[in-house]
């Protein structure tokens, strides 16, 4: 049985601990744990060159899902992303100091690549309490481009984009999900990919 596929990033500008690894790795363990299949855990370096140098080459292992976890600096809930764009930004460097190298991402692709997962991870994570919603807009920066990559291969995919860790330890504000409920939620989100997404995705 092909293994789920769960990615993430390390650390970047402005974000010295990433917490999409953490709560990858503990998504891993519950989809290892419960049945489901296997499942493998990828960090990425949150570099343009990991794309080609470690994203492509998993993805052409032809995982049964892929559930891609990245984080939103200034979400305040968890995104589901319906659609990564093909465009990037020059502005902002990755962890080696580079910018994208232009600002469109595929001269031969479409404007915009779009998953039919987004409503279906919505309910599941709403029925588990957890405050989120639907986005139209992964951003310009790693996330959106490796979103972007993976709906290119026809795999059952989904991006998933999870708020900062406070700075300061203050009172759980209502909505907020704690990490284990999370990774519970995405847990099972993934094996719905694995289960009912097939062909899911369509070039706009």
């Amino acid at each position: 049985m092909s293994p789920i596929l769960v990615t993430a990033f390390g650390p970047f500008p402005g974000m010295p601990a990433n917490p999409s690894a953490a709560l990858a790795g503990a998504v891993g363990q519950r989809l290892r744990r419960e049945p489901g299949g296997p499942a493998r855990v990828l960090v990425l370096r949150t570099a343009y060159s990991a794309i080609p140098g470690a994203l492509l080459p998993a993805l052409a292992e032809r995982p049964a899902a892929v559930l891609m976890l990245g984080v939103a600096s200034r979400a305040r809930r968890i995104r589901v992303e319906i659609r990564a764009r093909n465009r990037a930004s020059r502005l902002y460097p990755d962890s080696s100091g580079r910018a994208a190298s232009r600002l469109v991402l595929d001269p031969e692709g479409p404007a915009a690549r779009s998953g039919t997962a987004a409503a279906q991870a919505l309910a599941a994570l709403r029925r588990r309490g957890i405050d989120a919603r639907l986005s139209n807009d992964a951003g310009r920066y790693l996330c959106n481009a490796s979103y972007f990559a993976a709906l290119g291969t026809g795999l059952p995919v989904l991006f998933v984009h999870i708020p900062p860790v406070p700075r300061t330890r203050r009172p759980r504000r209502p909505g907020r999900s704690s990490p284990p409920r999370q990774a519970a939620a995405l847990a099972e989100i993934a094996r719905l990919l694995a289960r009912g997404s097939r062909g899911a995705t369509t070039g706009a």
